[in-house]
């Protein structure tokens, strides 16, 4: 070969040397130079585990979501005078976009369920829940909550972020930029069959924090239980040598890519971290997520098996199962993709027991599945919606949203145990005493996991954001 074709060989190979990484490199580097321009200092986005700087009282957080918002006034928040007060009517100021700030009268519904008290605590919980009433004794009950917005995608998104209408980070990648994750080999935030609407995967968006703190989609609320799974988990193609080395040689050109750059870049090193978890969890997850494992006596205490509980049990089983494998935050779902949400009966009251049915038992299950492991104890267990209800009626036999005034439960990570605090009004329309804001339950839930809810804060664009954006205090009274 001539002289010229050599140093033609050698050009190409001497360009390919040094720009194989480029090609790669052009659309992630567009991907991150918005990022990186307005991001925060250098910090440790590793997913390593981290100390908390308080006092820890959990180490983990399972969210039952029950999405529509199920009436408080015919579940757990038990009104006499309510039931008195039956059919009469009440000067009522809106807070819905047909009636805002305006005064109408109403009319007073009763609760369609009877009501009994449970436990040595005395808890009152109507016949939706006969399951979950025999573990008030272990419950925490916040009769006094309220919170912003008065539809579904709003309240839903505020729920999650602490903002009504912007992109911020949800509560569980707050919790992993905080804490980290237990297991290198898991995502530490895991949401299960979560809903693409009212909020969709904002809902488990990281937004401005690193990537690395995004939240797992597990399953979809559109899709059957049955594809309960990552996505893409396995390669139907290459087999495990195969993908090993592609594996393998994409780090190696990753690696490359980051060396040649003159400064550090966190979000590159997130990106590379993000595809060794991604690794990771091809070996890992796959048996976490195989509920075949478990024993008949403890499918049969989620309901698994059973119509009408079998899909959320399933997730409740799920949930457990990744929590004592490390998890940090799991979000368990009961949620479609439908325009009025499960719960959300402006006309039908009585189709509350259809979707009381199907989680009483389930929930219950994990609360007894927790607890005879040892892990209700470092684990905060949330129940609860974006919102109540009215406690006067809507279109005959439903009722409205009600952001006013609404019941949550919680349970295990240091909570008093069958304790209740605040209260609504006589009727359940307010909260009047002991009111805590959903920023407040933020600041709590943070605290409980060791986390200062004001010193836990991201830089970005220009200024410190943090969970609970200028508000929330943390409610230490329901600690025991």
């Amino acid at each position: 070969m001539n002289s010229y074709a050599n140093n033609v060989v050698r050009s190409r190979r001497d360009w390919l040397k040094s720009s194989g990484c480029g090609f790669g490199s052009l659309a992630l580097g567009s991907m991150l130079a918005e990022q990186k321009a307005q991001a925060a200092p250098a910090v440790d986005h590793s997913l390593r585990a981290r100390t908390p700087l308080l006092p820890a009282r959990a180490k983990r957080v399972i969210f039952i979501f029950m999405q529509g918002g199920p009436s408080h006034v015919d579940t757990f928040d038990y009104k006499p005078d309510l039931i008195a007060r039956d059919g009469k009517t009440i000067d009522f100021t809106g807070v819905r976009f047909n009636s805002f700030g305006k005064v109408s009268q109403r009319t007073l519904m009763k609760p369609l369920w009877k009501f009994r008290q449970y436990g040595n605590c005395g808890q009152h919980v109507s016949e939706l829940f006969p399951e979950i009433a025999k573990h008030v004794d272990d419950l925490c009950f916040l009769k006094g909550m309220h919170t912003e917005g008065v539809a579904h995608g709003p309240s839903t998104l505020f729920m999650h972020t602490g903002a009504t209408n912007l992109v911020r980070p949800s509560l569980g990648s707050w919790l992993m930029y905080g804490l980290g994750t237990e297991n290198q080999s898991l995502p530490g935030f895991v949401q299960l069959q979560p809903s693409d609407t009212k909020g969709g995967p904002r809902n488990y968006s990281n937004a401005f924090l690193p990537s690395v703190y995004q939240g797992t989609a597990i399953g979809r609320a559109s899709r059957s239980i049955d594809q309960m799974t990552i996505d893409h988990i396995r390669n139907p193609v290459l087999n495990d040598a195969e993908t090993e080395s592609r594996f393998r040689l994409t780090q190696q050109l990753n690696q490359a890519q980051l060396q040649r750059r003159t400064e550090q870049d966190d979000r590159l090193e997130a990106v590379i971290k993000s595809y060794e978890l991604a690794w990771r969890m091809q070996n890992k997850a796959p048996g976490i997520l195989d509920l075949s494992e478990e024993t008949a006596t403890t499918q049969e205490m989620y309901g698994i098996g059973s119509k009408p509980t079998d899909a959320f049990g399933r997730q409740c089983l799920m949930a457990r199962r990744l929590s004592e494998s490390g998890v940090r935050f799991v979000q368990i779902n009961y949620a479609d993709e439908s325009p009025n949400p499960r719960w959300d009966q402006h006309s039908n009251m009585p189709k509350h027991m259809e979707h009381a049915t199907a989680t009483d038992k389930p929930v219950a299950g994990l609360l007894a599945d927790l607890k005879q492991r040892g892990l209700l104890e470092d684990t905060l267990v949330w129940w609860g919606a974006e919102f109540g209800r009215t406690p006067f009626n809507q279109s005959n036999d439903g009722r409205d949203h009600n952001p006013r005034g609404f019941t949550v439960f919680l349970a295990g990570g240091g909570v008093k145990k069958g304790f209740s605090y605040g209260s609504t009004d006589e009727i359940g329309h307010e909260a009047v005493d002991g009111k805590v804001h959903m920023h407040d339950l933020h600041a709590t839930v943070l605290h409980a996991l060791g986390l200062d809810h004001e010193q836990l804060t991201y830089r970005y664009a220009g200024r410190d954001f943090r969970l609970t954006d200028v508000f929330g205090r943390v409610v230490k009274d329901i600690f025991a």
